[in-house]
């Protein structure tokens, strides 16, 4: 995204906030195994209202915040005193190697280049830090797939067809989708997106207990 660029997510933080932090789980599923114990500064890439805060301090870190929306950073400041920061994903005020820990989360389909976003997070890793992404699932979940009320999907032909979505006719009126649009990236291009790294892949996860998974989790380490 530009300088100047209208973040898609402004004017939607209160009903972000009402309709998928308030009164959520504590910790996203998978999310604070993965992380792992830790100390020190954790960047929270894509932070949103500060849905994962909790899960961080939890983890033994500390919370340092990053969104491209104004308007979520103004909710996210209810939930940590900590230093919070509007700047665009794919070029981050930061040094390099500032951080033992940096989580990516649920932005995989709401940038224009993932692989950038994932190399600037990569720059800001210290040797043997660790990087935790944590997204929708690219198989399962997007603007090919039709979700039913028994928990199946429905996959159509243009899961193959990357790039940005502004609408199907199969996403919920009320949604998320309907209001911003979604940039599907197939499964290989997502997971080279993080063999161009270099990082060390160390696990990945499809976290949750329902049948279909709706998010897809990746840990790596910088050698």
């Amino acid at each position: 995204m530009g300088a100047g660029t209208k973040a898609k997510y402004d004017g939607l933080a209160d009903w972000y906030d009402d309709r998928f932090v308030n009164g959520a789980e504590p910790h996203q599923p998978g999310l604070l195994e993965l992380l792992g114990p830790g100390s020190g500064p954790c960047l929270d890439l894509g932070c949103g209202t500060g849905r994962n805060f909790e899960t961080i301090r939890a983890s033994g870190r500390s919370v340092v915040g990053v969104d491209y929306s104004t308007d979520q950073l103004r909710r996210a400041r209810t939930r940590t005193d900590g230093p919070l920061s509007h700047a665009d994903a794919a070029a981050l005020p930061f040094a390099d190697q500032s951080f033992d820990t940096v989580m990516v989360m649920w932005i995989s389909t709401d940038v224009d280049d993932f692989g950038a976003v994932l190399h600037e997070a990569t720059r800001l890793l210290r040797p043997g830090g660790v990087l935790v992404e944590y997204g929708v699932h690219p198989c399962f979940n997007g603007p090919h797939v039709v979700w039913d009320e028994d928990g199946s999907r429905l996959i159509h032909p243009n899961y193959r067809e990357p790039g940005w979505q502004k609408e199907s006719e199969w996403w919920a009126a009320d949604g998320i989708r309907r209001r911003i649009g979604m940039n599907h990236l197939p499964l290989a291009d997502y997971l080279n997106a993080f063999l161009n790294t270099g990082l060390t892949i160390e696990r990945f996860e499809e976290p949750g207990e329902t049948g279909v998974p709706h998010s897809l989790a990746v840990r790596a380490r910088r050698p």
